[in-house]
């Protein structure tokens, strides 16, 4: 079955959705988006498609997506289905990943049929993301009579489903921006430390043995650890601190955040002995105060 489709909030999120699913067969009649970002991904994503005020979008649909950042969501639904925009049958579907179907209560009340549908993907908003969504989990979250049609969806999208309890919703979302949001300020600062080293390309010095250690990890889990810590090299983790402290200050507390709760991991399953890892500790802490007062002293 085909949908005529509304998108209200043509982000980097919205625009591609609706692009993918005209091209698997449904009409994307207009689209909703403040920006001039937006209004470019409109008419780059979606030629022809007609740019509307959201209560408009709404109205023109049976299957509406509504694609706007998670703190406006509720505010969006409210208004819409307050207005009439929203009307009983229809299909309202947020890609929020916090989110689940309490945020859409108010479209429910009026009748309408709700999904939360979350890509478990990071975009670009542009095409080179259409071909990224094949394979891509979806987080969904529906009741028993909608069950069926949000995995159509997800199938027409090229997807997998992963069905989320409503309760966990959050939890579901903090899982993948731990893992992927705070990877990107991992590597980029990873990438700061090289060139203060004076590689000339960073990134290229790191992309074999990033894409080494998190094929290594999606694969093996912690057990794919390598490096100082897991080895109990008191005098290496002395010797980064030292350096990260007088040449890169600012990547000292996520460098300490995570040699502390890798250091409890491999002291839990044995592979580093008690007394080296309480020496890794000391030096440690050492360093973090020594920042601390450093960074007091430039103020």
């Amino acid at each position: 079955m085909t949908h005529r489709i509304g998108v209200v909030g043509a982000g980097r999120v919205g625009a591609v959705l609706a692009a993918a699913l005209q091209a698997a067969g449904h009409t994307v009649v207009a689209a909703a988006g403040e920006s001039d970002a937006s209004r470019s991904r409109i008419a780059d994503l979606l030629p022809g498609v007609r740019h509307a005020k959201p209560s408009d979008v709404a109205r023109s649909a049976d299957l509406l997506l509504l694609t706007v950042p998670d703190d406006m969501l509720e505010n969006v639904v409210t208004v819409l289905s307050d207005s009439g925009a929203i009307r009983p049958g229809q299909y309202v579907v947020h890609t929020s990943g916090r989110h689940g179907l309490a945020v859409l209560e108010p479209a429910r009340r009026v009748g309408a049929r709700v999904v939360a549908m979350h890509p478990a993907m990071t975009f670009t908003g542009t095409a080179l993301d259409l071909d990224r969504l094949t394979g891509c989990v979806f987080g969904l979250t529906a009741g028993d009579d909608e069950k069926a049609f949000a995995e159509g969806l997800v199938a027409d999208l090229g997807g997998s489903p992963m069905w989320v309890p409503e309760q966990m919703r959050t939890l579901y979302h903090s899982g993948l921006a731990h893992g992927a949001n705070h990877l990107v300020t991992l590597v980029t600062q990873a990438m700061e430390l090289l060139a203060a080293a004076g590689a000339d390309d960073p990134a290229g010095t790191l992309r074999p043995l990033l894409t080494a250690a998190l094929d290594n990890a999606l694969e093996h889990g912690d057990a794919a650890l390598t490096g100082p810590i897991v080895r109990g090299d008191v005098n290496t983790v002395r010797a980064h601190l030292a350096d990260i402290t007088a040449n890169a200050p600012h990547t000292m507390p996520s460098y300490v955040a995570l040699a502390r709760d890798t250091l409890d991991r491999v002291v839990t399953d044995g592979r580093v002995l008690p007394i080296r890892a309480n020496a890794i500790r000391r030096v440690i802490d050492d360093a973090e105060r020594t920042a601390v007062l450093q960074a007091a002293r430039r103020r």
